[in-house]
């Protein structure tokens, strides 16, 4: 009883939270500068990665750059060189925890606990639609997305609870993008992305500081739903959505 009461009194807030962020749809967001920053990009020899240095190198970024593949580490920093950033570069497999705190210690003195003591940054998270809406066929994929969305959210409320408002978080949640590791993917919402179009979407969430990046939009709907609708009018959804792909990296079984 005493809930339903406590959840009266905050109908008021609730009210007015609803108008602010209606109003704020309409009040174009301020994009910050990140000249002089420095820019951390795992991911930066190909795909997503190369493309989102490139747009950090023309707003005079200082990046520093992982990735596991040499050569095309090697191509990303040549480009963005000549795009006029300060650039370095690191081979590394991020998949292995000694070689990421040994190139850590070479590259800043730490990550989080500096921009929680120095009350500024900015973490961004790579995710995917399917870090909130499980595929078929996509058992390990989901998994590992999921618990990236759940890493962005903790780490969102974390900063909150304890009053650190100079750390900011953004969390990139795309349908299919066109990089090759799902081959030929389709759906009803719509192509498969291209990276530039989920880098562009990108450095504007990044820059006017939007926590969740849904691409397309209509994604952050679905997600609304399947919390709200019954199970058996969802699978019936899902197959509306039609989701469709030839193979996956790794995978032996073709999704029909």
């Amino acid at each position: 009883m005493k809930i339903l009461l406590d959840l009266l009194l905050l109908l008021p807030l609730l009210i007015v939270c609803c108008l602010e962020s209606f109003v704020k749809l309409f009040i174009p967001k301020r994009r910050k500068s990140v000249a002089g920053e420095i820019v951390l990009i795992t991911g930066a020899g190909h795909g997503i990665g190369r493309l989102t240095a490139y747009e950090f190198a023309k707003l005079k970024s200082k990046l520093v750059l992982w990735d596991i593949n040499k050569h095309g580490l090697e191509e990303t920093a040549a480009k963005c060189k000549g795009l006029g950033a300060k650039v370095y570069t690191f081979v590394v497999d991020c998949s292995n925890r000694e070689d990421i705190y040994s190139s850590a210690k070479k590259t800043t003195k730490a990550f989080l606990p500096a921009m929680m003591k120095n009350n500024h940054g900015h973490v961004v998270t790579v995710a995917s639609a399917a870090g909130h809406i499980s595929v078929p066929f996509l058992l390990a994929y989901c998994s590992s997305k999921f618990s990236a969305v759940g890493f962005h959210k903790a780490l969102t409320d974390e900063l909150a609870a304890l009053q650190i408002t100079g750390v900011k978080t953004t969390c990139l949640c795309p349908n299919f993008v066109n990089t090759g590791f799902i081959k030929n993917p389709s759906t009803s919402l719509g192509p498969a992305l291209e990276p530039e179009e989920v880098v562009n979407r990108l450095m504007n969430g990044i820059l006017t500081e939007q926590k969740m990046i849904f691409i397309p939009s209509s994604i952050a709907f679905l997600t609304i739903l399947e919390r709200i609708l019954p199970e058996r009018f969802l699978a019936v959804l899902k197959r509306k959505i039609n989701i469709k792909f030839d193979a996956v990296i790794g995978y032996k079984m073709k999704a029909q």
